[in-house]
Parts: structure tokens; C-alpha cells; sequence
């Protein structure tokens, strides 16, 4: 009975569980060769500097800009359009000394002087370099502490092969995310690491509707394999899974689309990380327990038998 219905409605993902794993382990050698030579293009929230937003009347030619800032003596000035070609972001690191507002006038002066028509100061933002390397310290130790915890609490509802399934499919999750933002060199601030650690907390949350029907099919199709159930779970939770994702997904691309400069960081983290936790949730999370060899009697608790439970309680 169960063959038959496999046969018409399961699809057979883990018949390439072993191709998808070469891809992911490929996908993760990747993202650590491009972290090492390039690491992270780290925004003003982490490295510290002054960042001023200035807007042009005309349409800002980022080359003369940098060749007026040099002229003023900020040659390490970073230029970039933000949003529109009316509107530039200038990033300079701390100067020792020089408050950040005295720094963003000095700047606001110098393009004022220069042939760029009316010139509008929008913000100064100032972060000290010691509070940028805490806040990158503390993100890190975020992260890690979230996929210790998540390790426990999958342990103790679960099992551990399947936890280790999932914090895997997590740490694949993040590193590739993080590939990503290395790779296209996109500025990476607090907003970036609140969409990672939202990452984790959304490819958990699916990881876990899967095993929870792993757990009940374990339960209920006693003759079959932990292949047939691993693929019978994930077939019965796919349409969930392709509903959820891709609303998600919707909605993401419009944030990135209409929602401005200022959140394309934190969406395209979550774009990255809702694709590849969709895909980690199959070929990564239930792939692992699989090669971690569960079984059914991983999957239900021991039934510890009362002393006396088999007398006749007449006698």
C-alpha cells in the first residue's frame, strides 16, 4: 500500500541528496575563498568614520566629487550615489581630534566651492571606532549563540542527528548569505545582521515543520525506510513550503524594489537567505539526518514499563 502511494505522490528528493550536497559543499568552499580574499565591505555601523548625505541640485558626477574632496585634503573619501544621481553619500574614516560634525561642514564647504550648483546637507552621522569593533564582535557572538541555543532546543524536541541537521542547514544558510554580500562587495551594517539572525529564525522555523512530519510519518508508515519517509515528509510539506516562500519572496522584492537605498542591504540578505533556506530545509537539514543514519527508533521515546504493570490487579 505504502509503494503505491509513493509511487503516485512522493516525489524523490533524496535521490539527489548527493549531487545537491557536492553543490552546497562547492557553494560554501566558494563563499569562504571569496570571505577570505575580499571579507566584508563593512558599513560606518562597524568600522566607525563620519557618513554625510548631500544632495545636489544637478545630476552628481561621482569622479568630480572625489576630485573636489581630494583637492580638500579627504582623499580617502568613499563616494557612492544613494538612491538617485541627485543624492551622494560620502564615508570618511575618524579623524583624531576633528568632531564628525566639524568634518561633515569641512565637506559640505569644499563641494560648495567647487562648480556643482546648489548643494544641500541631509544628515552627519559620526561612530567612533571602538564602538563599530564592539558591535562586529557582538554580531559575531549573536550568531554563534543563536545556533548553540538552537542546537539544544532541536535536541531536546527532536533528536540529535536531527539537530545537527539543522544547525548545519543554518551555518550554510549564513555563510552563504555572507558569500554573497563578499563577493558583490554590498555594505554590510546593523540592518544586514538583523536580516541574518532573521535568516536563522526563518529557515529554522521551516526546517522544523519538516521534522515534525518526519517525526509523525516515523510514527505512522512503520515498514517503510527513513529514505521514503524522509520524501514522503517533504512532499507533503512542500506546498506549505512554496506558499510561504514564495510570499515572502514577493514581498522582499518589492521592499528592494520601491522601499530605497536604505533597506536594499537588509532585503537582499533576506532574499539570499529565504532561497537558500528554502533549499537547505530539503537537500541540507533532512539530507544530513539521513547520512546521520536516523531511524525510527531514534524518532519515538522509550515506553519505560511500571514496576507490577503485569499483575492481574485483582491479585
Amino acid at each position: 500500500m505504502f509503494e503505491l502511494i509513493r509511487a503516485k505522490k512522493t516525489i524523490r528528493f533524496m535521490q539527489y541528496s548527493k549531487p545537491a550536497m557536492w553543490f552546497s559543499i562547492l557553494l560554501i568552499v566558494g563563499s569562504l575563498v571569496t570571505l577570505s580574499i575580499n571579507w566584508l565591505n563593512w558599513g560606518l555601523d562597524f568600522t566607525g568614520g563620519t557618513l554625510i548625505e548631500v544632495g545636489f541640485e544637478q545630476p552628481a558626477n561621482l569622479s568630480d566629487v572625489r576630485t573636489t574632496l581630494a583637492a580638500a585634503d579627504f582623499s580617502d573619501a568613499v563616494v557612492q550615489h544613494f538612491g538617485t544621481s541627485h543624492e551622494v553619500i560620502v564615508r570618511l574614516a575618524p579623524r583624531d581630534g576633528v568632531k564628525g560634525e566639524v568634518i561633515g561642514n569641512q565637506v559640505l564647504n569644499a563641494l560648495q566651492a567647487g562648480s556643482f550648483g546648489q548643494i544641500d546637507m541631509r544628515r552627519i552621522e559620526f561612530v567612533g571606532p571602538n564602538v563599530g569593533g564592539e558591535l562586529a564582535e557582538n554580531g559575531g557572538l549573536a550568531l554563534i549563540l543563536a545556533l548553540v541555543c538552537i542546537l539544544f532546543y532541536v535536541s531536546a524536541r527532536f533528536e540529535w542527528r536531527l539537530a545537527m541537521g539543522s544547525v548545519l542547514a543554518l551555518a550554510h544558510d549564513v555563510i552563504l548569505t555572507l558569500g554573497v554580500f563578499s563577493l558583490f562587495r554590498i555594505e554590510f551594517d546593523l540592518t544586514v545582521l538583523a536580516a541574518l539572525l532573521a535568516v536563522i529564525g526563518y529557515s529554522l522555523n521551516d526546517t522544523i515543520v519538516v521534522f515534525d512530519r518526519i517525526r509523525e510519518n516515523f510514527r505512522l508508515l512503520t515498514s517503510a525506510t527513513p529514505i521514503d519517509i524522509v520524501d514522503q515528509s517533504l512532499t507533503q510539506t512542500l506546498s506549505r513550503t512554496l506558499i510561504t516562500s514564495g510570499t515572502t519572496i514577493f514581498v522582499l522584492a518589492s521592499l528592494y524594489v520601491v522601499g530605497g537605498a536604505l533597506i536594499h542591504g537588509f532585503a537582499t540578505a533576506l532574499l539570499v537567505g529565504v532561497v537558500v533556506g528554502t533549499y537547505s530545509s530539503i537537500y541540507v537539514a533532512s539530507a544530513l539526518a539521513i547520512k546521520l543514519g536516523v531511524t525510527r527508533e531514534h524518532m519515538i521515546p522509550e515506553i519505560v514499563e511500571k514496576e507490577g504493570a503485569d499483575q492481574d490487579p485483582l491479585h
